[in-house]
This record gives C-alpha cells, sequence and structure tokens, in this order.
C-alpha cells in the first residue's frame, strides 16, 4: 500500500472506516446465511464448523456446500496480496479505493442476479469480496484487527480492556473503546442485513453498494481537509 498518500493511509486505518466495513462484514454474512443456503460470507470459522458437522452426521451434499465460499475467501486474500505487490502497486495507483470501486461494482452486480441462480455461486463471489476486503483493511489506528469476523476483535477487546482496568493504562481502555465500536458495527451490519432481507429480498445487498459508497467517500473528505487537520481516527 506504500504508493497511497499518507492522509489516505489514515484514513484507511481510522475507526470511522473499520466501524463502517465492520458492517458490511456483518451484513454480508447475514445475507448469505439467510438467502443463499445457509453458508457465511466472511466468517470461515462458522463454515468450517459447519462443515464439520455435516460431515460428521453424513451429510455429504450439505458438506459440499462450504467448501466452494472456503476456497473463493482463500482466493480473495491471494487477490489482496496480489494487489499489494509493488509491481501492481504501479499500475493501481490508489490500491485501498480500487478495492472498495471493485467491491461497490461486484455487489451491484450481485443484486441484479435472480433467484434461480446457485447459491453457491453467489457464496463464492461474495466470499472472494470478503477475503479482499480482510487482507486489505487490517490495520485499526495501530492494531491488527478483522472486518469479516468478531473472535480477534473480541480478544484484543477483552485484553485491552483488562489491563485499563488492571494496570490503570488508559491508551489501553481507548484501544478497548475503539474494538467495541467495530464490535458493535459488526453486529449492526448483521441485524440490519437480516431486516433489509425480510424488506427487499436478494436485492438488500445494493444496500452494502451504499455503506462502500459511504466509505470510499471517507477518502475523498479526508483528501479535501487541510494538511494540517489530519483525519481523526
Amino acid at each position: 500500500m506504500s504508493s497511497e498518500p499518507p492522509i489516505t493511509v489514515a484514513t484507511a486505518k481510522s475507526v470511522r472506516l473499520g466501524v463502517l466495513l465492520a458492517a458490511v462484514g456483518g451484513f454480508l454474512d447475514a445475507y448469505t446465511y439467510v438467502t443463499r443456503g445457509g453458508v457465511f460470507a466472511g466468517a470461515q470459522t462458522g463454515n468450517v464448523v459447519l462443515l464439520g458437522v455435516d460431515i460428521a452426521g453424513g451429510r455429504w451434499t450439505e458438506a459440499l456446500a462450504f467448501v466452494p465460499p472456503l476456497t473463493a475467501f482463500v482466493l480473495g486474500v491471494a487477490t489482496a496480496e496480489f494487489i499489494a505487490l509493488p509491481e501492481v502497486a504501479k499500475i493501481v495507483r490508489r490500491p485501498v479505493r480500487a478495492v472498495l470501486v471493485v467491491e461497490i461494482l461486484v455487489v451491484l452486480a450481485v443484486g441484479f442476479l435472480p433467484a434461480t441462480v446457485p447459491d453457491a455461486l453467489v457464496s463464492v463471489i461474495l466470499a472472494h469480496v470478503a477475503g479482499v476486503q480482510v487482507t486489505t483493511f487490517r490495520v485499526l489506528v495501530d492494531s491488527p484487527f478483522n472486518t469479516t469476523m468478531t473472535t480477534g476483535n473480541l480478544r484484543s477487546m477483552s485484553m485491552a480492556a483488562f489491563h485499563r482496568v488492571v494496570d490503570g493504562d488508559r491508551e489501553e481502555g481507548t484501544r478497548a473503546g475503539r474494538f467495541g465500536v467495530v464490535i458493535a458495527g459488526f453486529l449492526g451490519g448483521a441485524l440490519l442485513g437480516a431486516v433489509a432481507v425480510e424488506l427487499f429480498g436478494l436485492r438488500a445487498i445494493w444496500v452494502v453498494a451504499v455503506m462502500l459508497t459511504f466509505a470510499l467517500a471517507l477518502f475523498v473528505f479526508d483528501e479535501r481537509r487541510p494538511q494540517s487537520l489530519p483525519p481523526k481516527s
């Protein structure tokens, strides 16, 4: 990501963007789970657990449904790493924003797909998107975090809260608060996804496009700030 200007890097690590992308992650998981065969787009731990349960129960056909999204997620991670290569960064001048634009276009396209399109195809597409997102955006201010799953974020919040209480470390308290709002964002995204599916059906995925557009707008907004006023986390 070295080709991004400094102010863009700050935006990419900001709490505002982290909360938005966590909400996207929660929404995508709720969307694919409810509408596309009970699989998760980003929470691959859940897919692995359900895969194991189905294998143990001898439900081989059901178990196979979890393999494509797992594979697509891995390929999404590889895609994000490829985009970050110095050779590619010379061509894709603003890789972080490019990722957001591609995400927007993909979810818009998915919203046009009819119900007759196999669930496996849609879950593969969105799992790939989740893999790209989670690999591209992995730092919250100064700490590693995850935009598509909450287990690691919950651990980080708990550890920081512990040191705030036991050691009286105010910085850890601030860090705990950051992770808390990101976790709340993920939960909010999941709730929004479930409600949106009830209201709009398969077209509910377009809500994600709106959320990602707001995320992209943060970069434009921050670029227009005076350099003496860097974007707040």
